[in-house]
């Protein structure tokens, strides 16, 4: 594990009961190389505390940090890494089908013990992909969600999950959406040292806290 986790640059982060066979999430990780799932002891009983632990664990493993895929209450999970010690270590994320927190313990009642739907705005770059049909979340607390979080938004229509159920297997766009993120990112922190001291604050204000659908 240790070899593997060093060239490691993505971490795919399931939600409830994890991402079998056939999702989209174990296509990635089986077609990128460089990328590992997160997985933890107990995916149908999601807990933050055990849940973050084992997130922070292998994030520490990426010595020059990492980019996380999220889907579901693994972007719930990604958004409570916002007063991790090691949030530094996040070079951005895609947040997948974001789930409602209220909406999901009242689908799977008795077994979700993940504190409150996180509200504070994210220190790390994000792209919220999320659809106009999700039974997790609807458009409005998806926009408001966005919002809150400072990620854009990216809303594909009326695709559901955006799990296999939905007719996600391997999902090719998903990648692309990916690289759109990391080219952002790191086109910005290539061109900021060579701006002028007074742009600086324009600088900082990029499209990423702003959302749309």
């Amino acid at each position: 594990m240790p070899s593997k986790t060093c060239s490691i640059d993505t971490l795919v982060v399931p939600g409830l009961n994890g991402s079998a066979a056939g999702h989209w999430q174990r296509h990635w990780v089986e077609g990128q190389p460089s990328s590992i799932m997160v997985e933890q002891d107990d995916w149908a009983h999601p807990e933050l505390g055990a849940w973050k632990a084992r997130l922070e664990q292998q994030l520490s493993s990426c010595r020059s940090g990492a980019w996380i895929v999220a889907h579901s209450m693994g972007c719930l999970l990604t958004a409570q890494m916002a007063d991790s010690p090691l949030r530094h270590l996040i070079r951005g994320a895609l947040l997948v089908a974001p789930c409602d927190l209220k909406t999901t313990e009242n689908q799977h009642p008795d077994v979700i013990r993940f504190g409150d739907m996180p509200c504070q705005r994210l220190p790390f770059p994000s792209l919220m992909i999320g659809s106009s049909n999700d039974p997790y979340m609807d458009t409005e607390t998806l926009q408001r969600t966005a919002s809150c979080w400072g990620s854009r938004l990216v809303n594909l229509g009326p695709v559901g999950h955006i799990n296999p159920q939905s007719g996600f297997g391997r999902w090719s766009e998903g990648y692309a959406l990916l690289s759109q993120l990391q080219t952002t990112v790191e086109g910005r922190r290539a061109i900021q040292p060579t701006l002028p001291a007074r742009t600086a604050p324009t600088a900082a204000a990029e499209p990423h806290v702003h959302s749309h659908a």
